[in-house]
């Protein structure tokens, strides 16, 4: 009879696990790679959002100077053209910095760093606001601008599909 053999606590030689660690630590630096890098996205895409809201910021305090000092507005004088008095002077640059509120909004929601339902209650009161005739008059103006061109599509759909408020 043959003597029985000790019972060992690895079934299999370690040179034989030796690579399942090594596949294991292999997937583990991938995955880090991996979420590294998804993280690496949405740090651009945050960098991207206020970089354009920065900017869109600087155009909002130009444009509320002229809301302030009328006057300004005549430095360029495309600006101005069809405006006729202080007050729609006042009235085209207030609604240009309502605009530049919503395209920050617009932005981060296109870029998917705000949620929906925000944005959508913003696209709602931004209807109401279409509706207004000042709105649309600055809109329609042949001095309109607006900076990104996406955006100033969306602003033209926008009162395009958005019915007039009847003056009272």
């Amino acid at each position: 009879m043959q003597p029985r053999r000790p019972a060992t606590i690895y079934p299999m030689p370690i040179s034989e696990i030796v690579p399942y660690f090594q596949a294991a630590g292999s997937i583990a630096i991938a995955c880090g790679l991996a979420f590294t890098a998804v993280q690496f996205r949405h740090h651009q895409r945050a960098m991207r959002v206020a970089n354009f809201t920065k900017m869109v910021e600087l155009q909002m305090h130009l444009r509320e100077m002229r809301v302030r000092d009328p006057g300004l507005a005549d430095v360029y004088r495309d600006d101005v053209r069809d405006l006729n008095s202080d007050r729609d002077i006042r009235e085209y640059f207030f609604n240009l910095m309502q605009v530049s509120v919503y395209e920050i909004v617009w932005y981060s929601y296109r870029e998917g760093v705000l949620p929906a339902d925000y944005y959508h209650s913003w696209e709602r009161r931004m209807r109401v606001i279409a509706a207004e005739p000042s709105f649309r008059k600055m809109v329609k103006g042949r001095s309109m601008k607006i900076m990104h061109d996406d955006f100033q599509k969306f602003v033209n759909e926008l009162v395009d599909t958005t019915p007039e408020r009847a003056a009272t």
